[in-house]
């Protein structure tokens, strides 16, 4: 990596989207600008709050160094709209991307020890983490003793069937807490905030260090739900069936 370099961040995949700029220089994090798009329309406003964050820091978008992804698992149309406006932003400057799971900030949040907001990279200290999927339905990070994690969409039924977790699961919902909870009384949840485009922009620094790009062309949402359209429309053919 050169000795300092710009990053910026964008999540859209929860209630709450945000933007972060960040600059890594000399093994540390700063986080220049971050803005919340909440209750806005992030389809009619992300590119233009990018922009402007660019413009109110004094950077061309070109001077970016990478940008990171935050590609699900949330809401269809939040991560739909989000990858677009990464690929919009990316593509014509060549900016290299990270694509990083929110479950995966969520995890690395929890574990995050206090002091580390300006530190290159996080030390994750829970492996496990869950999202409220709506519909009685949890996002589910379930980390293994290999140090591999797996992602999942889990109900009532599917929490059942999995042995439960010997480590932390991070949560940052009552729903979410409640589900796991109900399932699971024994496990221990970490209460931490919901994770942000400036947390992603921390954790996956060092990814950008490495090189660790996705092919843009490739890039997808993370959903572990199928849309409605999907959904339902197989619903309504069966019923026509």
């Amino acid at each position: 990596m050169a000795e300092s370099m710009l990053l910026l961040a964008i999540d859209t995949c929860g209630p709450t989207g945000s933007l972060a700029l960040g600059m890594v220089a000399s093994g540390e994090v700063h986080i220049l600008g971050e803005t919340s798009l909440d209750g806005q329309r992030p389809s009619e406003t992300l590119v233009g709050s990018a922009g402007e964050m660019l413009r109110m820091a004094g950077v061309q978008l070109p001077q970016l160094g990478a940008i990171i992804a935050v590609n699900g698992p949330g809401g269809f149309t939040g991560v739909r709209v989000g990858l677009a406006a990464v690929k919009g932003l990316a593509e014509p400057a060549q900016i290299p991307v990270v694509a990083v799971s929110r479950l995966e900030v969520l995890a690395a949040k929890a574990g995050a020890p206090s002091d580390s907001s300006s530190s290159l990279g996080w030390k994750a200290g829970v492996d496990s983490a869950a999202l409220d999927a709506h519909r009685g339905e949890v996002f589910l990070r379930v980390g293994g003793p290999d140090g591999q994690a797996r992602e999942l969409l889990a109900g009532a039924a599917e929490l059942a069937a999995i042995v439960t977790p010997l480590q932390r699961i991070a949560v940052c919902d009552d729903t979410a807490a409640e589900l796991l909870s109900a399932a699971w009384p024994d496990a221990e949840l970490v209460r931490v905030a919901a994770p942000t485009a400036a947390d992603a922009l921390r954790l996956c620094a060092p990814r950008v260090a490495a090189g660790e790009f996705v092919d843009l062309a490739l890039l997808d949402g993370n959903y572990l739900r199928r849309s409605d359209a999907e959904i339902f429309g197989e619903a309504a053919a069966v019923a026509k069936a």
